[in-house]
């Protein structure tokens, strides 16, 4: 099986590749990812999904082409300029909001309808405010992270932050986990109660 043949692009897509390369952004989602984000989302009609860590849009563009027309979604990042290129892709869209913020600020002060689906792509939401995220998960809802796997952009050190987040969801007993040695690692955790 080679699972590239089947990845049919969001149309802007190549667009915002293309941006990434222009302005030297490093850490897109790669398309893997997006297609398994795509595919999670088109699973929950009707859904309130969030994106911790909206870069410059790339997952942000697979999040949407797997939305329907009654869901919503809210992306945040704390990057001025990368919020407003993602804007200028995304921000005519009514189901989509996209928030400039601090991670930790918005998470510690969201306290409005659960999310069914969460993915957390920042160091806020993966690495810091973890139960505050997890707790915004509906029952049955998914957490999904990436980059479990050693990345080339890792600073020194980043791996004992990757094994104790690593373990620290391995116990929560709220939540069944999948770990896939697939794309960059990928975690996905669904909560039970």
């Amino acid at each position: 099986m080679n699972d590239l043949n089947n990845l049919d692009k969001p149309q802007i897509h190549s667009e915002i590749e293309n941006k990434s390369k222009e302005i030297g952004f490093t850490m897109p989602s790669d398309l893997y990812i997006g297609t398994l984000l795509r595919t999670l989302i088109t699973s929950k009609p009707n859904a309130n999904l969030l994106e911790l860590g909206t870069g410059i849009g790339l997952s942000l563009s697979w999040m949407i082409d797997g939305m329907d027309s009654e869901s919503r979604l809210i992306s945040v990042d704390n990057d001025p300029q990368l919020i407003e290129i993602a804007k200028s892709y995304f921000g005519q869209d009514k189901r989509v909001e996209i928030v400039c913020a601090d991670g930790t600020e918005w998470i510690k002060n969201y306290n409005k309808e659960k999310f069914d689906l969460i993915f957390a792509d920042a160091w806020p939401g993966k690495y810091c405010e973890v139960d505050e995220t997890l707790e915004l998960i509906k029952v049955g809802g998914i957490y999904i992270i990436d980059d479990m796997l050693v990345q080339p952009n890792w600073p020194v050190g980043h791996q004992k932050s990757v094994d104790k987040l690593i373990v620290y969801l391995e116990n929560r007993k709220d939540f069944n986990l999948t770990k896939m040695n697939w794309s960059t690692g990928i975690i996905i955790a669904i909560r039970k109660y």
